[in-house]
């Protein structure tokens, strides 16, 4: 038996996404809602990365990690909705099994590094908010660099690990994979392989990923309330909730989505879909437009490049 699921292993060459199970003739429609959100994602994030890198004003720790935030956003999103788009005009919707690999891998590694920059951020605003007058002290751009270095390292070492374990199954049970990007939970529903070393390590990433990062969040948040219901000002408070209201929206939006999709028991895969949505397309396009309209410093710095590009 082991030899037989070895040598399907090793034939698969290429897979089928799915994608969406709707007739033919919304195919259309849903590639031009993926071509104006993607549309919409690239401009929003290579324009915040623009902004944040020509205008000496925002040169501080959270425009940092706001880049790079831009940075992950654009990537990742990058790494699923080309092909879905292809695959809404494809006949064939397959991809290789190399194709396959990488965008699970790029996916993974992006996904986990943003779970870890947002908890980075929390942590930022934070120090800005409860400890204003040792902002400067902590929140040193040596931190600040190793703060995204570790995302960056966390995500790859994780996309290692589950990449390697999930390709290391053998898919003779199907090669058509039911979703519209490669992901392990759909990749374990076609696999005859016992799942069980594979259920440990996702189990096992979704513990140290999810649960220290949520942690960090709403601790810090916590603390964030507190502090900015002590104050008296009504415009003090005002702009304190309002720098962390937007981050709060897209932290429950994409934990939400997440836990959903890698939590819950994988028993609704159309529901899964909907859910891998939420931070694979409206995550990313949400995050510059969020940040962008309520951000002071950001719509002067907009102006500002306006000016000196009149034809941007």
């Amino acid at each position: 038996m082991g030899d037989r699921g070895t040598d399907n292993h090793s034939e698969v060459t290429d897979f089928i996404l799915v994608g969406f199970r709707v007739c033919s003739e919304l195919h259309i429609l849903l590639f031009l809602l993926f071509l104006l959100v993607y549309t919409m994602i690239l401009l929003g994030n290579v324009g915040m990365m623009t902004i944040i890198m020509t205008d000496p004003r925002l040169n501080t720790p959270m425009y940092f990690f706001l880049g790079n935030l831009s940075f992950i956003d654009l990537f990742y999103s990058s790494v699923i909705a080309p092909k879905a788009m292809i695959n809404f005009w494809s006949e064939s919707k397959s991809i290789s099994f190399a194709g396959c690999v990488t965008q699970l891998f790029l996916f993974a590694l992006f996904i986990v590094a943003e779970a870890f920059l947002l908890a980075a951020m929390a942590y930022d605003r934070f120090i800005a908010i409860c400890n204003p007058l040792l902002y400067s002290v902590q929140m040193t751009a040596h931190l600040c660099m190793q703060l995204v270095a570790g995302s960056y390292l966390c995500g790859s070492v994780s996309s290692i690990l589950l990449t390697s374990v999930t390709f290391t199954l053998s898919f003779c049970a199907s090669r058509a994979i039911d979703h519209f990007y490669c992901d392990y939970r759909p990749l374990q529903r076609i696999s005859c392989s016992d799942l069980y070393f594979l259920k440990v390590v996702s189990f096992f990433l979704c513990s140290i990923i999810i649960l220290p990062t949520i942690i960090v969040i709403i601790v810090s948040y916590m603390y964030i309330v507190s502090t900015v219901l002590k104050i008296r000002s009504t415009e003090g408070r005002k702009k304190a909730f309002s720098t962390c209201s937007s981050h709060l929206g897209v932290v429950s939006v994409l934990y939400g989505a997440v836990i959903f999709m890698y939590v819950i028991p994988d028993r609704f895969p159309e529901l899964s879909k909907v859910a891998s949505l939420c931070y694979t397309l409206v995550t990313p396009m949400l995050n510059p437009l969020i940040y962008s309209l309520r951000n002071k410093d950001v719509k002067e710095a907009l102006k500002k490049l306006l000016k000196k590009n009149p034809i941007l």
